[in-house]
């Protein structure tokens, strides 16, 4: 190191919006803290600048409170003295989408540029875990570098550069994602707080930085010193300036500057002459002893993940595509709503609030904040499903009788689907404005004649279904032009297979009278669909249902046999919000060989059905012990608490179905949680040659190693995961995806069998961390569903289309009934087609700034690979973007009427294309 070191001392305040206080009491202490601000910025203009924490909401949740402030923010912003952005929010990244990934950066940039300028900082302080891929989402944005506070282990300089892969020889290094795109890596080795309250007085000064000094040089590659001003909620330093003077006095030696990450990464980088570690990849703090990881953030309320998901597919993977087709044909794009939607998600993405490891009171909140998203999401879904279907030429149907109830299927998947449907049909309606009184058409729709139908897809073939009569109902319009309308209805549920809907696209059915010709035609084919007394069974998968509810699941195409799955295991938990413990020496308990109440419930042509039920006691809650060790704050890995003697029921009812052409088995369960302490899995047992699996991550599928490093001592290895997990034998012969909606956390066992187990529920008693905060509610007492679907492969998950089978099941089916008219679309239509097997489909959305439709990818492969694209929306020119939809490069046609395009994806690539259209 040269002789003249520099101390970068960079003010902020890590600012968790929610977490050990509610929402509004942060909120107050934000205020504060702004004001503070903005007055010792006013007051002394030697301190040069703050960081607000990397999240522009920041802005949002201070101006709601202090709108008469905005112009002297702007002005400091302005000026460079507060630096925002790039991000919205401060999102745990592995249990947020690909998508919601991306909105983030997007909407960051977007508020930030508002103020003219945002902070290229890759910012990820206190993340619980760094997903893989973000050295590429950093590239993409304009930002190469990554601040982050977890995942690699610093070791020091030992005249060695480190290369034991999730290890660092400093706190700078090199971090490469599995594209190869590489930023330059800050840790910080002694966390955020580094520099936080420093002393004025000289003597405190002295044994302050002889310590601070010697702990920021242990680790740093260059003269260049990093010290954070600030910590978790922490107020202004307003004295920093006589502080940071009494540093220079005390060390002439060194340059204290009250610093700027811009200033700071700039100067790291000229200074840089030793060789750093590269780490690659997934940073889960893999090479430490497992206790502080907060990996089961993951299953900790269970019930916020699952609204989560469902959160986040109807903005990204049915709002947002459907409203982009719809604008296509005429309909306005609701960018405003759509961005109000994501906000409002969005602000259930941080940390402490998605991890689910905050009081009871942060949570109760986040409910109404999913609920207020979603119904956003419903409506622009609702409206533009509305828009297409009065698009479609259903007049192919005219012939079938005035009566013919058309109906649309819409796919919403980056796939070719099939899969089986319900949705609610009105037979006939009668307005309350014609007049007739009440009675008189309450009388007239109970008479309604529902029997005698059929439903047909378009091409006149007749398509099995149920239709289950649902009587007289209350409905209403609500028109753009007029004041409500309700009617009274009959209405029928109508449940069918939709076959081979078009990737993005729809297809056209009606249900109509079975007259003439279709009084002597056959329903559709049943295909090989079968069942039994404890089997079913269709041209892909058997599946054997044991005594004890267990599966046997055989897949046909490879012949491999998988026993004993969907086995439930129940253990206790004597951890916290953020870390499970099992009781010392517990052996855990599991339905295997507990006799089982096995029934068929369904068989249709088109689907059959189990009903499993388990009539299971298991200990009511952990014992006085664990009382005592939670008031006295014990370390979590240090507890002896055990469970008590007494057990209350657990009845779990567990529905297994198998569709006719699906090659998945979805497994629904249900059980109402009277005990605390405890966490319940689904076991299933692979019995595959795999010493690695891969899971499904942000924009990757992460390959993950099944045993842990050496110094790995938690016994419990749990991970995250997006839709699925799977472990396929090394042989290539085949293996098992197992999908969820919202279960976040699985393990692969170090059981012999490499069993996938898949937390169901976790139940615990306080938050953790650094106090005593009683979470009672974080024991999710009452009822509780989850849902599963297991899909066997051969060869891999990619070549096979599991994976994309498993991405699929994130996805609702979208329908909508209409009337027999023409239109610009016919009755099987997408926008577009695609081919390219190792490729995912992402999103499809229109950009706000061009109107252009932007369509994103992403390779799920180490391998470069081929996309085909065809529509004549591409006649009007496609380009390359990056995540935030800027353009990077213009590209050709293949040579067939500038209708196609051909491309190359590098190895695990995420691309995202623009394309200039007119309406179709």
């Amino acid at each position: 190191m040269t002789n003249k070191r520099t101390a970068h001392i960079i003010s902020h305040t890590h600012w968790d919006r929610e977490w050990y206080l509610p929402y509004e009491k942060h909120h107050v202490l934000l205020v504060k803290l702004m004001d503070t601000l903005l007055d010792t910025l006013e007051r002394d203009e030697e301190y040069r600048s703050f960081y607000l924490d990397g999240q522009t909401i920041i802005l949002e949740d201070y101006l709601q409170v202090r709108p008469e402030k905005r112009e002297k923010l702007a002005h400091y912003i302005r000026a460079g003295r507060i630096f925002i952005g790039p991000w919205y929010i401060l999102q745990d990244a592995f249990l947020t989408s690909s998508e919601a990934n991306v909105r983030n950066m997007q909407i960051g940039h977007k508020d930030a540029s508002a103020y003219g300028t945002i902070a290229k900082v890759g910012y990820f302080p206190d993340t619980f875990g760094n997903i893989g891929q973000a050295p590429q989402l950093m590239r993409q944005s304009g930002i190469d570098n990554a601040v982050f506070g977890r995942g690699v282990k610093p070791t020091g300089f030992n005249n060695t550069v480190s290369d034991a892969g999730y290890e660092s020889s400093f706190s700078e290094l090199l971090w490469e994602g599995p594209d190869g795109s590489r930023v330059l890596g800050i840790l910080f080795a002694n966390w955020y707080s580094n520099g936080n309250e420093i002393p004025a007085d000289e003597a405190e000064a002295a044994r302050y930085w002889e310590r601070k000094l010697a702990d920021a040089e242990k680790f740093a590659s260059t003269d260049q010193l990093l010290f954070m001003n600030g910590c978790d909620h922490q107020p202004i330093q307003r004295d920093l300036s006589a502080a940071l003077a009494a540093a220079r006095k005390l060390y002439p030696d060194t340059e204290f500057v009250h610093s700027n990450f811009a200033d700071y990464l700039q100067a790291v980088s000229g200074s840089q002459v030793r060789e750093l570690s590269v780490v690659k990849g997934e940073l889960r703090s893999q090479r430490t002893d497992g206790w502080s990881t907060l990996v089961n953030t993951a299953s900790a309320r269970v019930y916020l993940k699952q609204m989560n998901r469902l959160g986040q597919a109807m903005l990204e993977k049915v709002a947002e595509p459907l409203a982009s087709w719809a604008s296509l044909l005429g309909a306005d794009y609701p960018h405003h709503l759509l961005t109000y939607a994501w906000k409002t998600l969005m602000q259930n993405h941080p940390h402490d609030s998605i991890c689910g490891c905050s009081v009871d009171e942060v949570h109760r909140e986040m409910v109404t904040r999913f609920d207020k998203s979603r119904h956003v999401a419903e409506s622009i879904a609702e409206d533009s499903k509305r828009w297409l279907a009065n698009t479609v030429d259903t007049s192919v149907f005219a012939g079938y009788g005035e009566d013919a109830l058309p109906l649309i299927a819409f796919n919403t998947t980056g796939w070719s689907r099939s899969g089986v449907i319900s949705m609610e049909l009105d037979m006939e309606r009668i307005y309350f404005r014609e007049g007739h009184s009440l009675e008189e058409m309450n009388r007239r729709m109970r008479e309604v004649d529902i029997s005698g139908r059929v439903l047909v897809s378009h091409d006149g073939s007749i398509v099995a279904c149920e239709a289950e009569d649902l009587g007289l109902q209350f409905g209403y319009d609500l028109p753009d032009d007029q004041f409500r309308q309700p009617y009274m209805c009959r209405r029928v549920k109508l449940t069918f297979e939709a076959a081979e809907v078009p990737a993005l696209g729809l297809k056209a059915y009606a249900y109509v009278r079975q007259v003439g010709a279709l009084q002597q035609a056959a329903v559709q084919a049943a295909g090989s669909l079968q069942a039994g007394r404890s089997f079913m069974e269709n041209e892909h998968i058997r599946v054997d249902i044991d005594q004890d509810g267990s599966l046997t699941v055989t897949e046909k195409q490879s012949g491999l046999v998988y026993k004993d799955l969907c086995v439930y295991e129940n253990t206790g938990d004597i951890g916290n919000e953020y870390m499970y413990k099992q009781p010392n020496g517990e052996q855990a308990r599991t339905t295997k060989g507990l006799p089982a109440v096995v029934e068929l419930t369904e068989l249709t042509p088109y689907r059959a059905a189990f009903r499993i039920v388990h009539e299971w006691e298991v200990p009511a809650s952990a014992d006085e012990l664990f009382e005592r060790e939670k008031q006295e704050a014990v370390y979590f890995p240090e507890r002896k608490a055990q469970r008590v003697d007494v057990m209350v029921p657990l009845y779990i009812e567990t529905t297994v179905s198998l569709s006719r052409l699906g090659k998945g088995v979805h497994v629904q369960t249900s059980f109402v949680n009277e005990a605390k302490d405890h966490r319940v899995r689904m076991l299933f047992p692979t019995d595959l040659a795999a010493s690695a699996h891969k899971a499904d991550a942000i924009f990757e599928i992460a390959l993950r190693d099944n045993m842990p490093a050496a110094e790995w001592e938690n016994p419990s290895n749990c991970q995250h995961q997006q839709a699925f997990v799977d472990v396929t034998d090394e042989s290539g012969r085949g293996g098992l995806t197992i999908a969820n909606l919202g279960l976040n956390e699985y393990e692969v066992l170090r059981d012999g069998r490499n069993t996938i187990a898949v937390t169901l529920l976790r139940s615990v008693a306080e938050l953790g961390d650094w106090g005593v905060f009683p979470t009672p509610e974080a024991q999710c007492l009452g009822e509780h569903r989850t849902e599963l679907m297991i899909i066997p492969h051969a060869a891999g998950g990619v070549e096979s289309g599991a994976f994309a089978e498993a991405y699929q099941f994130q996805t609702p089916w979208t329908s909508e009934q209409t009337s027999v008219h023409q239109g610009k679309l016919a009755p099987v239509a997408a926008p577009l087609a695609w081919e390219g097997q190792a490729l995912a489909f992402s999103s499809m959305k229109l950009d706000e700034g061009s109107g252009d439709l932007m369509l994103r990818w992403f390779n799920m492969t180490p391998k470069a690979c081929e996309l085909t694209v065809s529509s004549r929306l591409l006649a009007g020119g496609v380009y390359k973007t990056t995540i935030l939809e800027q353009k990077t490069s213009e590209l050709e046609l293949a040579a067939s009427g500038g209708t196609r395009l051909n491309a190359r994806i590098g190895p695990c690539e995420i691309v995202t294309y623009g394309i200039s259209h007119e309406q179709l």
